[in-house]
């Protein structure tokens, strides 16, 4: 149970609310792709030219838009630790839920594009402010506690999202598919509500204060100093093998449920507003398996962190990823029965993700802590970039089959191996007291 006055659980509900609307903002889109990039390119819902490019161009969008995440998280890190991480965590989460609401009104793939970069730079700089927000305003022997339930904002956030999408798409608008996606991206403006309410209650954390006043302004190049090199390259080596196999997995899941449902409707002789319900229902059910079991994963980093240590934590999660996604795509499973496995893939490569809200803070100084948790998180998404886009092209050279997308996605399995060859790089911080 976490220890926490009055004024600890606001910041920690503070940043909490702003990483769950990151996670909302950035996958809303992912939900209503397969609507959306047909109606701008103007092909047939549901046909083969419509799969084909939506699995093209959702790939090709995910890439760019962790390409923008990359450069907010780099960009905003060092203006948090030279500004404040209050001011920061304002500014984008403004930032990303306009972005995300101007999507609503695009007419064209280019237009979208654009949103979408306005959005990611927001939600790349969001990160680094709200884990240095909470781990300067929590107790030392409350901060894996807080760091984990801080990530379970992830969960929220995509089921938040899953949930909106569920009602718009499938339950009030499911006949007008051209149309009810862009009804769902409006609501991307709710986090810029909640930034207004976190701006009378939030104050910059005494330590950041302290080290802001008697410092130099940090640089970025510092964190690439002898002496800050080894935490770096720590962060790096498990953040980047993470969001790899987050990305390359994720951003399809709604795509994979869709095709599934469409495949399973045609058998069945659906029509088309029976089709479209099915796919909506089909992605709702998947994205919540996975969202389960992320949320699971994230809660027992806790555990994990504390009596093993973040290194054998870190081994663990890369391993049992491996075997989830390897199993989860390689197997000959039934369609339903694939869905479910996505609790196991949710646990594992959803899951290690709680540790990083607590481990990154823990390897940078007070006037580097946002600048070496902000590049390191962030600067790996464009390695991670490579992974949506690479699926997703595969697959559309496959004209869309369901066959192709989880044969490709099953080679995914092998990214966490070779992320365990590097873990005699990864510092152990267990015991130790946050630097000043």
């Amino acid at each position: 149970m976490l220890r926490l006055n009055r004024y600890q659980w606001t910041v920690l509900f503070a940043a909490w609310l702003g990483w769950g609307f990151d996670i909302f903002d950035g996958l809303l889109f992912n939900f209503v792709a397969p609507n959306a990039i047909p109606t701008l390119l103007g092909l047939t819902l549901g046909s083969p030219e419509a799969r084909t490019a939506t699995l093209y161009w959702t790939g090709l969008i995910t890439a760019i838009f962790l390409v923008g995440w990359a450069v907010g998280g780099v960009l905003f890190g060092p203006i948090a630790d030279r500004y404040g991480r209050k001011r920061v965590l304002l500014i984008t989460m403004v930032l990303y839920a306009v972005g995300t609401a101007l999507c609503a009104f695009v007419t064209s793939i280019e237009q979208l594009i654009v949103c979408r970069i306005i959005a990611s730079l927001g939600i790349g700089g969001e990160w680094a402010a709200g884990c240095a927000l909470v781990a300067e305003a929590v107790p030392e022997d409350q901060r894996v506690e807080a760091g984990a339930v801080l990530y379970t904002a992830a969960p929220f956030g995509l089921f938040l999202a899953t949930t909106i999408n569920a009602v718009v798409a499938g339950w009030l608008f499911p006949e007008v598919p051209e149309v009810s996606w862009r009804y769902v991206l409006l609501f991307g403006l709710l986090p810029a509500a909640f930034a207004f309410w976190i701006r009378t209650l939030v104050k910059e954390p005494e330590r950041w204060e302290k080290a802001a006043a008697t410092a130099p302004p940090p640089r970025l190049r510092e964190i690439f100093a002898p002496d800050i090199w080894p935490q770096t390259r720590s962060a790096l080596l498990v953040v980047m093998v993470a969001l790899l196999t987050w990305w390359s997995c994720n951003a399809f899941i709604p795509v994979v449920a869709a095709n599934l449902a469409q495949i399973e409707a045609g058998q069945l002789g659906l029509d088309r507003i029976a089709t479209s319900k099915l796919a909506e229902s089909w992605k709702t059910q998947a994205t919540a398996i996975f969202n389960i079991g992320g949320l699971i994963g994230t809660l027992l980093t806790i555990p994990l962190a504390k009596h093993w240590g973040r290194r054998p934590m870190f081994a663990t999660y890369l391993a049992l990823s491996a075997v989830s996604l390897l199993a989860t795509f390689g197997l000959d499973l039934p369609p339903q029965l694939r869905l479910y496995m996505y609790f196991f893939i949710g646990l594992t490569v959803f899951g290690i993700f709680g540790a990083f809200t607590f481990y990154l803070p823990e390897l940078f100084p007070t006037r580097l802590r946002a600048t070496g948790s902000g590049f390191t998180y962030n600067i790996g998404r464009i390695v991670a970039a490579g992974g949506p886009f690479f699926v997703g092209s595969v697959a559309a050279a496959g004209a869309g089959d369901p066959a192709v997308v989880l044969n490709t996605l099953f080679y995914v399995g092998f990214v966490p191996l070779i992320g365990l060859l590097g873990m005699g790089w990864v510092i152990e911080t267990r015991g130790r007291k946050i630097p000043d």
